[in-house]
């Protein structure tokens, strides 16, 4: 599971955001019983997105570290984002529940990538969940249509209609739902 949350950071943004109490009652519980969850906070929601792994049932294992860079592949040194100094970094926090399989040990914790769009977090990321969790079930929380991955679960409030990869799955959809809202989507 990945999740990047649209924490209330006290800032203007052009999305709504979900307050402090709202973020620790979400229902993730409900969404896995047992694997990883990827959670991206930012420099105001660090202390929270830990709280808020523990009353969701995970035990923080580790930490992404997405350092930021522009076309010219330097770092940004400049930008909208941080209180007190620019931010030129994003954090990614790694939960665990239960004991699922994991590859460990096969990617670093460090992704360095260009900045594109707001809230769009690096491609790299996918390749690090789907290499540590082979062939396992996927979901992605508070996604955009750029999140859209081949073999997984998206849901957020950006996206229209459903959004399938697969056509077997696509397929099977419209069995189930013959007059439901899909499009297909080939793979990037």
């Amino acid at each position: 599971m990945v999740s990047d949350p649209p924490w209330d950071i006290h800032m203007e943004l052009p999305y709504g955001t979900l307050s402090d109490d709202e973020m620790r009652q979400l229902n993730i519980p409900a969404l896995q019983d047992e694997g990883l969850i990827f959670l991206w906070v930012t420099g105001r929601a660090m202390e929270l997105g830990r709280e808020c792994l523990e009353l969701w049932g995970y035990e923080r294992v580790d930490e992404l570290i997405w350092v930021k860079t522009n076309q010219l592949q330097r770092i940004i040194r400049t930008g909208r984002t941080g209180h007190w100094l620019n931010h030129g970094k994003e954090h990614c926090l790694v939960g665990m529940k239960g004991n699922p399989p994991v590859n460990r040990g096969l990617d670093c914790d460090v992704i360095v990538a260009e900045v594109r769009a707001t809230s769009h977090k690096p491609d790299e990321i996918y390749g690090i969940i789907e290499r540590l969790s082979p062939g396992t079930r996927k979901i992605e929380l508070f996604g955009r249509p750029h999140n859209i991955q081949p073999n997984w679960i998206t849901l957020g409030n950006q996206l229209e209609g459903s959004h399938i990869v697969d056509d077997d799955v696509r397929a099977r959809f419209f069995e189930r739902y013959p007059g439901g809202n899909c499009t297909l989507v080939k793979p990037k």
